[in-house]
């Protein structure tokens, strides 16, 4: 709902049998597919890959994933096939285990961003050998880019610290940004899960931009760029939302009571006469 909200125009959500009820019940929005049972083959789910993914823009894989052994390698399967075609990713929550496990699975992806919080950025830095805690406070977040090879990196945080760092031997290239747009003073578990669907909807259009829709062709902004910048905006609008519900709310703010703000929050960020954005 959270990129739906923000501007996607579609959103397909691939879940597992039991879960589709209450999915497809929450808003007729939502397309479901139903099909990551414990018996459903690869053969079946790469089909639907086959032929879902020539319609995406981006895929973000994690919120509502599981750990389960099959749900991990339907998700295994789905990130490869991304890859395959281009597409943006988002990895978040149990998609990031699948990184940690096995660091090619998005290494040298630079179409691809992770979104840690501090104890899964703290076990990605420490399976990488990169160090979590550096005398300058946006270090980490490079150098786990840089280990990645390229991927970007949304740490999550008291700011939000955006990273993309891929050394080459001519050099490369490094770019990061610090999000401090003031949040609401309580972080709801769900709250990474807006930020995933935010940062998809800012990647799909990034894809547009990058085929010329809507700047006619005429790229200004380096390709490579497009993921750390959809991240800044991603986490400009979900610290927005966070503080407009918390200042309604209060200590009952729920991740529910931060959708209806979406639609203001983006207005106010991006539309207003005093945007910077």
């Amino acid at each position: 709902m959270a990129a739906l909200r923000a501007g996607a125009d579609l959103a397909h959500i691939i879940c597992a049998p039991a879960a589709a009820p209450a999915i497809k019940s929450y808003s007729p929005d939502l397309m479901v597919y139903p099909i990551l049972a414990s018996e459903t083959t690869v053969a079946e789910l790469t089909s639907l890959l086959d032929a879902l993914l020539p319609r995406l823009h981006v895929l973000v894989v994690g919120p509502g994933l599981g750990r389960e052994t099959h749900m991990q390698a339907f998700a295994r399967l789905a990130i490869q096939q991304a890859r395959e075609r281009g597409l943006y990713l988002v990895l978040d929550a149990d998609a990031l285990l699948l990184v940690q496990e096995d660091i090619d699975i998005i290494r040298g992806y630079t179409k691809a961003v992770i979104t840690p919080n501090l104890p899964e950025f703290t076990n990605l830095c420490e399976s990488f050998g990169v160090p979590s805690k550096t005398a300058k406070k946006t270090q980490a977040s490079i150098t786990l880019s840089d280990a990645l090879g390229g991927v970007t990196v949304l740490q999550k945080g008291e700011t939000d610290i955006i990273s993309f760092s891929h050394s080459t031997s001519a050099g490369g290239e490094r770019e990061t940004a610090e999000v401090v747009t003031k949040s609401g003073l309580k972080r709801c578990g769900g709250q990474g899960d807006l930020l995933s669907g935010f940062t998809g909807t800012m990647l799909a259009w990034s894809k547009g931009y990058e085929e010329g829709v809507f700047n006619k062709g005429n790229s200004q902004i380096s390709h490579t760029r497009l993921p750390l910048l959809s991240c800044v905006g991603a986490a400009i609008l979900t610290r927005t939302i966070s503080r407009r519900a918390f200042e309604k709310h209060g200590r009952a703010t729920l991740t529910s009571d931060m959708i209806p703000e979406i639609s203001g929050a983006f207005a106010d960020v991006f539309e207003s006469p005093g945007s910077k954005i």
